[in-house]
Parts: structure tokens; sequence; C-alpha cells
């Protein structure tokens, strides 16, 4: 299923949280921005989403994209799956890493 045709993420700034809709569900990434850095604490999946890795890996790519064409921020993926994302993507997105921060 390709969902990267039909996905759409909004940043929420009111709420800290990026947003996701599919169908009626919202998956949100909660973050907290301190200067350079933006912090994704935070990953929030309905449940009957939990389990789709395709979608949650679509909505991540949209997020760092976001992050790295709009804010031009560093990335500090303190949420494990959001780490995990980031290990397995490691060359794509290295390089919006702090300096010292390894995953």
């Amino acid at each position: 299923m390709d969902t990267s045709a039909t996905l759409e993420v909004t940043d929420n700034e009111f709420l800290r949280q990026y947003e996701c809709r599919k169908g009626d569900m919202m998956a949100k990434i909660e973050y907290a921005q301190q200067e350079r850095k933006i912090f994704l604490t935070k990953l929030i999946m309905p449940e009957e989403l939990e389990d789709d890795v395709e979608f949650r890996n679509e909505f991540l790519t949209a997020v760092f994209e976001n992050i790295k064409n709009e804010k031009e921020l560093k990335v500090v993926p303190t949420h494990p799956k959001i780490a995990g994302f980031v290990r397995k993507n490691r060359l794509k997105y290295k390089d919006m890493l702090p300096v010292g921060i390894a995953i």
C-alpha cells in the first residue's frame, strides 16, 4: 500500500506535535524545541495502526522531511521507535543529528 501520495502531516505548533490522519484516526509525534534542536519525545499511534510499520515509516519520513526542509533544525529522537527509525535510516538522516549524538 502506497500511502505517500495521500499522507499529509501537519505541524500543530500550539500543541507542539506533528499530526497525521488516516481515516478517522490520528497519529502524533510530540516534540520540544530548544535553541537549534527539536526533541522528538513521544510517538502516539492509534491502537489500530500500532502494528502498521509501513504507515509509521511514512509518517516519520514526512516529519523528518518537514524538519529538514522547513525548520532546518537538528533532531534528537528520544522515543525508542523514532530512534530505531533513525538507526535504520542512518545514512539518510545522520546529518540531522546534533554533534555528539550517536543512535
